[in-house]
């Protein structure tokens, strides 16, 4: 059987002196390997685990639940939320009705540069919306994300160096495996005939877009939230209000 990774996490009602060390002897015993230990959030412990046979995390989880100074509260083959809480100790804040959108502030940029650079390390079509203000961090998020991931970045549509609408990009540009980076406000309002072109071109292809300013995007364009497979959202302060009325101006002032 070929060896799988698993996350596994308990609350902590009496942290009393080796307890961790009797958990992680029961591993042991059962020849269960931890790869990854860290506290995730208040009195809670993650890790990722590694085994070739399933049953044993069966058995483990059965047994740990009969142990009275923990609850076992998730025990799951890691999702990419997993293996972050886990590096960096908390749980990326996610929107209670749409479970695809993701929030950070701006004290948050190395969380949310692990979390595009594993993303950006996959394969095949991804489509990410990224809100968020003038000068939040945006496009350099992308950037660190891609660098992290070792793939190359394109600007598309950018207002990075002032404002950026490519008509064209070079069969190197083209790869599937490069990022693409798109701005939704620049794309849609200083967008001419070549450039959608481009951009439906761009938007085929099995590669991985990522959308600055996505409900731009979507109100000017023939595409729907549908074409997201996440959505991320960045702001100064937990409580800063996304105003597009005053980002549209702000690119209209370039």
């Amino acid at each position: 059987m070929e060896t799988k990774q698993w996350y596994m996490e308990y609350r902590i009602h009496k942290n009393r002196p080796g307890l961790l060390g009797d958990v992680a002897s029961l591993m042991g015993m059962l020849d269960i390997n931890i790869v990854t230990i860290n506290g995730v959030e208040d009195r809670t412990r993650g890790m990722l685990l590694q085994t070739n046979d399933n049953e044993k995390i069966d058995l483990m989880g059965k047994m740990l639940r009969k142990v009275d100074n923990i609850t076992i509260t998730a025990l799951r083959e890691p999702k990419l939320v997993d293996i972050l809480a886990v590096r960096h100790g908390r749980y990326i804040e996610r929107d209670s009705d749409d479970r695809k959108t993701f929030r950070f502030t701006r004290d948050e940029l190395g969380l949310l540069v692990d979390f595009l650079g594993e993303i950006f390390k996959r394969d095949g079509n991804q489509v990410v919306g990224l809100r968020g203000m003038p000068r939040v961090g945006k496009t350099e998020s992308i950037i660190a994300g891609s660098v992290c991931s070792n793939k190359r970045w394109n600007f598309v549509s950018s207002t990075l160096l002032r404002q950026t609408v490519r008509s064209q990009l070079s069969e190197e540009e083209m790869n599937p495996n490069n990022i693409f980076i798109i701005d939704g406000i620049v794309s849609t309002i200083r967008s001419n005939e070549k450039h959608h072109s481009l951009l439906q071109q761009i938007m085929s292809m099995p590669s991985t877009k990522v959308i600055e300013h996505p409900d731009i995007f979507v109100r000017d364009s023939e595409y729907t939230y549908e074409h997201f497979n996440y959505i991320v959202e960045l702001r100064n302060t937990p409580d800063e209000e996304i105003n597009y009325d005053a980002i549209t101006n702000s690119i209209n002032d370039y």
